[in-house]
């Protein structure tokens, strides 16, 4: 099937190809644009005041230039690699404030670090040497304040890469800048597929480990959920209780049977983790799943709350499908118009369950189930 490529689709194929990568990429690049931006700024305060008192040039723009380039990267790599392995492995369970107290830690240290290796090896690089070069001699204080100047704007740009990260979380990869252009303002037209999972026997489960314990085994059910999103392409749309929502473009969720693949996935996972479940909770978590394909349209909506939502009856239909898992004690359910176009392989077993009237639908659907048998 044709799909239409736009910056958003590369950006998320990208970021779930090569994760760590596309984290460490924005890190970078943003640093070495705020970086760009320090410089011209001080080499301008540095050429007024040359001007004011008739001296000749204390600095150059293109060493200026290079020099920020060289340590945005060195910037961007350190504080990208650094929280892209403490989100992953520390900071998964962590209070929101201390993961910005030992962030900011880190940071200060690359920062001192940076300012160091300007002060001892890019300093002559930087500033013309002159027969004023007695007088220009940059003293301890200087570099103090110089110190203090960055620690003020890296705070700030800190704030705006931190925006960027949580916008890249909530959305996905790539779809910042379709916001900022307003490409969301009025709803627009696609087909995607829609995966509604949720917790089997939940109640029962609530009843059983307490509302407190409950949640906690929902939140580390989502984390590990989360942990295999992007191996598949798969973006979440929503939580809504104990039950989450996935969505593929359709050629992301149609290409090696991922829309499908996924949910096994997820099991695999928790598999994977039972000495974990078992210990804290005493069993793993078991979901019942719908699968359905079809046109969608989305929109920006929200004042106080932004967030992209998707309309349309292909959400309905998903819903009711997953809604039908207990009748024909079923895990994972999909319609038959999505099972048509995807090419299964030999470990996915498919069982026509015929024409369904779904709840709230004035037309029977036809589903199938799907076992994964290897």
């Amino acid at each position: 099937m044709h799909e239409k490529f736009d910056y958003t689709t590369l950006a998320q194929r990208f970021s779930a190809r090569f994760p760590v990568l596309s984290y460490v990429g924005i890190q970078i690049n943003f640093w070495i644009v705020a970086n760009i931006l320090l410089g011209v700024i001080l080499h301008l305060h540095a050429s007024l005041i040359t001007q004011k008192l008739d001296l000749p040039a204390l600095s150059r723009l293109g060493p200026v230039i290079l020099v920020a380039v060289i340590l945005g990267i060195l910037y961007g790599i350190s504080l990208g690699l650094t929280d892209h392995y403490l989100d992953k492995n520390i900071f998964r369970k962590q209070p929101l404030g201390k993961v910005i107290l030992l962030k900011t830690i880190i940071s200060l240290c690359v920062l001192i670090l940076l300012v160091r290796l300007m002060r001892f090896v890019f300093s002559d690089f930087l500033i013309y040497p002159s027969t004023y070069k007695a007088y220009l001699t940059i003293s301890n204080k200087s570099w103090e304040y110089f110190f203090y100047i960055l620690v003020i704007y890296y705070f700030f740009m800190t704030l705006v890469i931190n925006f960027i990260n949580q916008v890249n979380k909530k959305y996905g990869p790539g779809v910042l800048v379709p916001i900022l252009l307003g490409k969301y303002r009025n709803p627009r037209e696609e087909e995607r597929i829609f995966l509604f999972m949720d917790l089997k026997s939940s109640t029962a489960t609530a009843e059983q480990l307490g509302h407190l314990k409950y949640s906690s085994f929902i939140r580390d059910s989502f984390m590990d959920i989360n942990q295999v999103l992007s191996l598949f392409n798969a973006e979440v749309y929503q939580y809504v209780g104990d039950e989450i929502v996935v969505t593929w473009r359709v050629s992301d969720g149609l290409r090696d049977a991922s829309c499908i693949r996924f949910f096994f996935a997820c099991e695999k996972q928790f598999l994977d983790r039972s000495e974990y479940y078992s210990k804290y909770y005493g069993f793993l978590p078991n979901f019942k799943a719908g699968l359905h394909l079809g046109k969608v349209t989305a929109v920006e909506i929200g004042v106080i709350k932004r967030d992209i939502a998707y309309h349309g009856d292909t959400l309905n239909t998903a819903a009711r499908i997953q809604s039908v898992c207990n009748e024909y004690n079923k895990k994972l359910l999909i319609s038959e118009s999505l099972l048509e176009k995807i090419d299964l392989n030999h470990d996915l077993k498919t069982e026509t369950l015929g024409m369904i009237q779904l709840r709230g639908k004035t037309t029977k659907v036809g589903i199938a189930s799907v076992n994964w048998i290897s």
